[in-house]
C-alpha cells in the first residue's frame, strides 16, 4: 500500500473520530437527541426506520440520475450538499464557539464550497463536517443493540449493492465525477481513491453509542476505551479494505462489511475485559 496513501488515510480517520466523539461528548452532557421513529434509543423500530429513510433516498437518487439532465442532476447534488453541510455544520461548530456566529459560519462555509467547487481540501473539510455532525448525532438517538442491528444489515445491503445489483457503484461514480462531499479524494501519484463518507459516519455511529452507554458508568478516560477499541478496529478494516483496492485499480469493494465484522469483534472484546 502506498505510504502517502496510508498517511491520509489514517489521518483523515483519526481527526474525523476525534473530532466525532468530541461532538458526541457535549451532545451527550446537553442531552440532545434526534428520534429517527421513536423517543426510546433502544427501540429496534429505529433501525427499521433509518433503514427504510436510506433505501427511500438511495431509490430518489436511483431516478434522478437516470433520468434527469446532467445540469439539473448537478443543480440537485449541490442543493443535497448545500443542505447536508449546512446542518452538519451548525451542529458541529455549535459544540466550539458561541451560538451568534454558528449560523453565519455555516453559511460561509457552504459559499466557499461553491465558489471552489474543485478545492480537494474544502472539499475534505466539508465531508469531515458531514461525517461527524451526523455520526454524532444519530449514534447519541440509537442504542447499542439497534446500531447492531443497523451495522449488520448495512453491511448485507452494502454487499448487495456492490456486487449483486451494483447500483452503489453507479451512485458512486456519478457523485465522483461531480467532486460532491459525500466522499473523500486520498490522491497519490497514480490514482486518487475515493472513500465514501459512509465508510467513517458508522464507525462513528458505532462508537457514540457505545460512548453514550459507557459514559455514565466510569470515569474519564475509562469510559473511552470500548469507543477507542471499537474505532481502531474500524481502521483495520478500512486499511485492509484500500490496501486491497490500492492493487487493484477500478475494483469496487464495500468496506463496511469487513469494519462491521472487526468493530462488533472489538466490542465484544471491551465487555470480555469487564466493559
Amino acid at each position: 500500500m502506498d505510504k502517502k496513501l496510508l498517511a491520509q488515510l489514517v489521518v483523515l480517520f483519526l481527526v474525523t473520530q476525534s473530532l466525532g466523539l468530541f461532538v458526541a461528548l457535549k451532545l451527550i452532557e446537553a442531552d440532545v437527541s434526534a428520534p429517527i421513529i421513536t423517543d426510546n434509543p433502544d427501540d429496534p423500530l429505529n433501525t427499521v426506520g433509518l433503514i427504510a429513510y436510506i433505501l427511500v433516498f438511495t431509490v430518489i437518487l436511483l431516478i434522478a440520475v437516470k433520468f434527469l439532465k446532467e445540469q439539473l442532476l448537478y443543480l440537485l447534488l449541490k442543493a443535497i450538499e448545500g443542505i447536508a453541510i449546512f446542518g452538519t455544520s451548525i451542529l458541529v461548530f455549535g459544540s466550539f464557539i458561541e451560538s451568534l456566529v454558528v449560523v453565519p459560519l455555516a453559511a460561509l462555509i457552504v459559499v466557499l464550497r461553491n465558489i471552489f467547487p474543485n478545492h480537494v481540501l474544502l472539499r475534505n473539510f466539508t465531508s469531515i463536517i458531514a461525517t461527524v455532525g451526523a455520526g454524532a448525532l444519530i449514534g447519541v438517538s440509537l442504542g447499542v443493540m439497534p446500531v447492531l442491528l443497523l451495522l449488520v444489515l448495512l453491511s448485507v445491503y452494502d454487499y448487495v449493492a456492490v456486487f449483486k445489483t451494483k447500483h452503489m457503484v453507479t451512485l458512486a461514480k456519478s457523485v465522483t465525477k461531480k467532486n460532491l462531499s459525500f466522499t473523500y479524494a486520498l490522491p497519490t501519484k497514480e490514482h486518487q481513491f475515493e472513500l465514501g463518507t459512509g465508510d467513517l459516519v458508522m464507525p462513528l455511529v458505532f462508537a457514540t453509542s457505545v460512548l453514550a452507554s459507557t459514559k455514565p458508568l466510569y470515569p474519564f478516560p475509562q469510559y473511552l476505551v470500548p469507543p477507542t477499541l471499537i474505532l481502531l478496529a474500524s481502521l483495520t478494516g478500512l486499511i485492509l479494505t484500500i490496501s486491497y483496492l490500492s492493487k487493484r485499480i477500478g475494483k469496487a469493494l464495500p468496506a463496511l462489511p469487513p469494519q462491521t465484522a472487526l468493530m462488533i469483534a472489538a466490542f465484544f472484546l471491551s465487555k470480555l475485559i469487564g466493559f
